[in-house]
């Protein structure tokens, strides 16, 4: 089954004026999710990693990407296809609580063999 790489943006504050009921069924979502098996978690602090032509690692704490909304978490999906997996996270608190999801396509190389 495809798998697919979610992120979840949001802030306290959207969530905050977000109804309570809203927000309790969006974290049930999230339990049922977790309990089917999908990999989920909150975003720790990030650390770039950069190796140019293989001649010494360079690290920097700190985002490599921006948005105006702050990374809230991470998951892996299993869904039939993109629509699935669109239809999976738009009941989840990010995409629930004025947020927003990113649903990517996890591809899988081809074997170089």
């Amino acid at each position: 089954m495809p798998k697919f790489v979610t992120i979840g943006y949001g802030t306290r504050e959207g969530y905050d004026r977000t109804a309570a009921a809203v927000r309790d069924a969006a974290h049930a979502h999230d339990a049922a999710l977790r309990k089917d098996g999908v990999l989920m978690g909150i975003a720790g602090k990030p650390v770039q990693v950069r190796n140019p032509d293989a001649a010494g690692v360079e690290t920097e704490n700190g985002p490599f990407m921006r948005s105006p909304l702050p990374v809230a978490g991470f998951a892996i999906i299993e869904a039939a296809d993109l629509a699935e997996a669109m239809a999976m996270v738009s009941r989840t608190p990010c995409a629930v609580a004025h947020g927003v999801v990113e649903v990517w396509p996890l591809e899988q190389p081809l074997d170089a063999a």
